[in-house]
C-alpha cells in the first residue's frame, strides 16, 4: 500500500500490470542510475540512449496497439511509467509526453496512412515526439496563437515561434499547433506534424534555464517558412485542432495529477526516515508533536489526493472521465503537492535547502505542476462552469 496506506485499485492488481510495473522498475534502476540522472541534470537533457533502450525494452508507445508497433497496453501502463520515474528520481525523461500525449493524437485523429507512417517509428525510438503549442505571447489562450500554416500547392508553409517546448532539443517529430484560418479564432487551428530532419527553415532555440526539472530539455522552436506536405495535416481536415487538443486534455490533466501524487509520496518517503534519525535538543525530531502533526497533515492531504486520482483513473478506463472532474484532480493534487513538499522541506531545516538532498529537487520541480497542462486558475474556471 505504500507510505500513504492507500490500497492499489483492483484494476492495477492484474497480473500483467504487476509484471509490467516490475519491468519498469528494473528498467529505471538499471538504465537511469542516480549518477546518470545527475549527469542529465548537468547537461540539461536526457541522453538519447535512454530513449533507445526504452524502445528495445518495449516501453515506447506502450499503450499503442501492436498493429502500429506499440505495446498494446492502456492508460495503466503509461501511469506506471510516469509515476515510477518520479518515485525513482528520473525527472527529465519525458516519455509521458511521447507516449501519452503525442502518440494518442496520432492514433485518435490521424488517417490510417498517418498512423502507419509515424507510430511505428515512435515505438522504435527513431522519432522522439513533442507538441509545439505555447508561444512567447500566449499561454492558455489558444485563440491568440500567431503561428500560421498556409496552403501552397501540395504543401503547408509554417511560420512562427514556439516556446517552453518539452523535448525541444531531442524531438524530431513535432506536432505544431498553427492557424490555417487566421480569421476563425480557435476554430481556425490545425495540427501539423513536422519531421524536423526533413524541414528546411526549422530551428531550435536555446535550451531554457529553468528553476527546476533541469534534466528536461525545454526549448524555443522557430519555423521560418517551413514546408511540409499537405498530408502532414493531422486528420487531413483543417480547423479541427482545437477540438483535437481539448479532447485529450482530461487524460493529460489526470496524468499530471497522478505525477503530483507520486511526488508527494516520494517526499514523505524521504522525510519520515530523516526525522526518525535527526536529533534536535537531545531528542529525535519525530518525537516533537509539531513534527507528528505536520506529517499527519501531509499524509492525509496526499492520501486524499491519491484516492480521488485513483477514482478518476477508473473513470478514464471506463471512458467516463469528464473535463471538470479531471480539472478537480489536477487542481487539488498539484496544489497539495506544493504544500506537502514545502512542509517536508521545512522539517529538513537547512539541509532541505541543499541540492544534494532529493527534497530540494522535489520542491523546485513541484512549482511547474500548477502551470503546465492548464493553470490552477483555468482549472477553477472549468470547475465553476458546473456550478
Amino acid at each position: 500500500m505504500g507510505i500513504l496506506g492507500v490500497p492499489s485499485p483492483d484494476f492495477m492488481q492484474e497480473e500483467h500490470i504487476l509484471l509490467f510495473a516490475d519491468a519498469v522498475d528494473k528498467f529505471y534502476r538499471r538504465h537511469a542510475t542516480p549518477e546518470l540522472c545527475a549527469k542529465w541534470r548537468d547537461q540539461g537533457k536526457v541522453d538519447r540512449a535512454l530513449w533507445e533502450q526504452a524502445a528495445r525494452d518495449g516501453l515506447l508507445c506502450a499503450s499503442i496497439p501492436a498493429e502500429y508497433g506499440g505495446g498494446g497496453g492502456d492508460y495503466r501502463h503509461e501511469t506506471i511509467l510516469s509515476m515510477a520515474a518520479i518515485r525513482l528520481g528520473v525527472d527529465g525523461f519525458a516519455i509521458t509526453l511521447h507516449n501519452s500525449i503525442v502518440a494518442p493524437y496520432i492514433l485518435s485523429y490521424g488517417t490510417e496512412e498517418q498512423k502507419k507512417r509515424w507510430l511505428p517509428r515512435m515505438a522504435t525510438g527513431e522519432l522522439i515526439a513533442a507538441i509545439a503549442m505555447t508561444e512567447p505571447g500566449t499561454g492558455s489562450d489558444l485563440a491568440a496563437i500567431m503561428t500560421s500554416a498556409r496552403l501552397d500547392g501540395n504543401d503547408y508553409v509554417i511560420s512562427g515561434a514556439k516556446t517552453f517546448i518539452s523535448n525541444g532539443q531531442l524531438a524530431n517529430l513535432v506536432c505544431v499547433v498553427a492557424k490555417t484560418d487566421p480569421s476563425a479564432g480557435a476554430r481556425g487551428l490545425s495540427l501539423l506534424m513536422v519531421e524536423t530532419n526533413q524541414a528546411d527553415g526549422f530551428r531550435r532555440g536555446r535550451n531554457l534555464d529553468k528553476i527546476g526539472c533541469e534534466a528536461q530539455d525545454t526549448s524555443e522552436l522557430f519555423f521560418d517558412e517551413v514546408r511540409v506536405p499537405a498530408t502532414n495535416l493531422l486528420g487531413l481536415i483543417e480547423g479541427k485542432g482545437f477540438r483535437q487538443l481539448t479532447a485529450e486534455l482530461a487524460k493529460e490533466r489526470l496524468t499530471i495529477a497522478l505525477q503530483s501524487v507520486a511526488a508527494m509520496e516520494r517526499a514523505l518517503e524521504e522525510t519520515i526516515p530523516y526525522v526518525k534519525e535527526r536529533e534536535v535538543f537531545g531528542q529525535k525530531l519525530i518525537d516533537f508533536q509539531n513534527t507528528q502533526f505536520k506529517l499527519a497533515e501531509c499524509k492525509t492531504t496526499a492520501a486524499i489526493a491519491k484516492v480521488f486520482c485513483n477514482h478518476c483513473m477508473g473513470m478514464l478506463l471506463d471512458d467516463k472521465l469528464d473535463a471538470a472532474t479531471a480539472a478537480m484532480a489536477k487542481y487539488w493534487a498539484t496544489e497539495a503537492q506544493g504544500k506537502v513538499i514545502d512542509e517536508c522541506l521545512q522539517l529538513f531545516g537547512g539541509y532541505g535547502y541543499m541540492n544534494e538532498y532529493p527534497i530540494a529537487r522535489l520542491y523546485r520541480d513541484a512549482r511547474i505542476s500548477r502551470i503546465f497542462g492548464g493553470t490552477s486558475e483555468i482549472m477553477k474556471l472549468l470547475i465553476a462552469r458546473t456550478l
